[in-house]
C-alpha cells in the first residue's frame, strides 16, 4: 500500500491551513486514516468553504485560531499540539492578490515559514515536517523547454511566486543549520500547483470561478484571462498522496530531507481552453466562457513539472488522470448542488481514490 494505515493511526499531526481547500481534504483524509489531527488558521478562507460544508471541525483534535504570521500564537499552538508531523500548508496563494498586497504576501509566505519553523524547534518532539511551496517557485522564461526539476534556478516575476521561492530558500537554509543532526526533526518541501477538486471556492481561481457560474452564483459567460495559457492540471489527492507518502518517508529516512516535485504527466499539461472545453463535456449545462477583455497580471505562458524524483525515489504516482479528475470535480459539484454531504462526497472519493492508487501497485 503506498500508506501505510498503522503508521497514522493514532499520530499527532498538525496542520497549517487546515481550513483551506487543500488543508481540508488533508484534514478529512488524515481522519479517515485515524490520526489525531490538529489545526492552525485564523477562519476559512472562502463562503462557502470546503471546511465549513465538510464538518472538518467536527474530527479535529484541536483548533487554533492563528495566523502564521502571528510567531508567539503560534509556538504556542505547537506546545499545546505537541505534533509528531506537521504540514505547513498555510499561504497567501493567490498572484493577483499579491500584486495588491506584495507585503502581507511575503510576511504571509516567507516570514510564516520561518515562524512555523521557528516553532517547531522550540517545541520538541517533531519527527518530520512538510512544507508546501509552489510549482511557481522556478525562475520561468516562459520558453517550454522542459519541465522543471528540482535543481532548476529558484525565482519569480510577481510576489506570489518570488515569496515562495524565498520560503524554499527558507527550508533549504533552516535544514542545513538547525535541523541537520540525528535527533533533530526531518524537514522537507513539496512544489505543486494547480490543484482542482471537490469544494474549492477559492477567489480569483479559474475552475472555482467556472463551478460558481454553472452553480448560479456568478453570471455568466465565464471570463477567462489567459485560454492559452499551459499548466500542470491535477486532482488534489494526487498531490496530497505525495505529501503523506514523503511524510512517512521522513519518519524512517533522513535521506529524503529535500525538495520533491508532486506534478501530473505531460499529457495533462494542457491549456485553459482545453480544460474548460472537457468541463462543459462533462457538465451539462456548463455555460460558455468568453477571453476576459480587462487589464490583466502577465503570467507565464507554459509550466509544467519534472516529477520523476518522486516516482523513482518514493514510489509515488498520478493516480487520477486529468480526465477522471475533472470528472470527480464534476460529479462532486452536481451532487452537492443536489443536497447531497459535501464530507460524504469527500470520505467516498478518498476511498476511490485509495483503492486505486492500490490497484495501480500491481499494474
Amino acid at each position: 500500500m503506498l500508506i501505510e494505515e498503522d503508521r497514522w493511526r493514532g499520530r499527532r499531526v498538525l496542520l497549517t491551513g487546515h481550513t483551506g481547500f487543500k488543508g481540508a481534504w488533508l484534514s478529512l483524509w488524515l481522519q479517515r486514516l485515524g490520526a489525531s489531527v490538529s489545526g492552525v488558521a485564523p477562519s476559512a478562507p472562502s463562503k462557502p468553504s470546503l471546511y465549513g460544508l465538510a464538518g472538518v471541525a467536527a474530527g479535529m483534535a484541536c483548533e487554533h485560531a492563528v495566523d502564521v504570521r502571528d510567531r508567539h500564537g503560534l509556538a504556542q499552538a505547537l506546545a499545546v499540539a505537541q505534533p509528531e508531523v506537521v504540514f505547513h500548508l498555510a499561504a497567501q496563494p493567490m498572484v493577483r492578490r499579491s500584486l495588491i498586497d506584495p507585503a502581507g504576501t511575503y510576511e504571509t509566505n516567507v516570514i510564516g515559514t520561518v515562524n512555523l519553523l521557528e516553532a517547531v524547534r522550540a517545541a520538541g518532539g517533531v519527527q518530520a515536517v512538510v512544507v508546501v511551496t509552489s510549482d511557481k517557485c522556478y525562475e520561468n522564461p516562459g520558453t517550454g523547454e522542459r519541465p522543471f526539476r528540482e535543481g532548476d534556478p529558484l525565482g519569480g516575476s510577481d510576489p506570489y511566486s518570488a515569496s515562495k521561492a524565498c520560503a524554499e530558500i527558507v527550508v533549504a537554509s533552516y535544514r542545513r543549520s538547525f535541523f541537520g543532526e540525528p535527533d533533530a526533526p526531518r524537514l522537507a518541501s513539496a512544489r505543486a500547483g494547480n490543484v482542482i477538486g471537490g469544494g474549492d471556492w477559492g477567489e480569483d481561481r479559474l475552475l472555482p470561478d467556472a463551478v460558481r457560474v454553472a452553480g448560479g452564483l456568478a453570471p455568466a459567460p465565464l471570463a477567462v484571462r489567459n485560454p492559452q495559457a499551459v499548466r500542470p492540471w491535477q486532482h488534489v489527492l494526487n498531490p496530497l498522496l505525495g505529501y503523506l507518502m514523503l511524510a512517512q518517508r521522513l519518519l524512517d529516512d533522513a535521506d529524503v530531507c529535500e525538495a520533491w516535485n508532486f506534478g501530473p504527466p505531460q499529457a495533462d499539461a494542457r491549456t485553459v481552453a482545453d480544460v474548460l472545453s472537457r468541463l462543459q463535456e462533462l457538465w451539462d449545462g456548463m455555460p460558455a466562457w468568453e477571453a476576459d477583455a480587462g487589464v490583466n497580471p502577465k503570467e507565464a505562458a507554459w509550466l509544467a513539472l519534472d516529477s520523476s524524483k518522486a516516482i523513482d525515489r518514493l514510489g509515488w504516482r498520478s493516480v487520477w488522470e486529468l480526465d477522471r479528475g475533472l470528472a470527480e470535480l464534476a460529479g462532486w459539484h452536481r451532487a452537492q448542488l443536489c443536497g447531497q454531504d459535501a464530507r460524504g462526497l469527500c470520505e467516498q472519493q478518498i476511498e476511490r481514490f485509495m483503492d486505486d492508487a492500490d490497484k495501480s501497485l500491481h499494474q
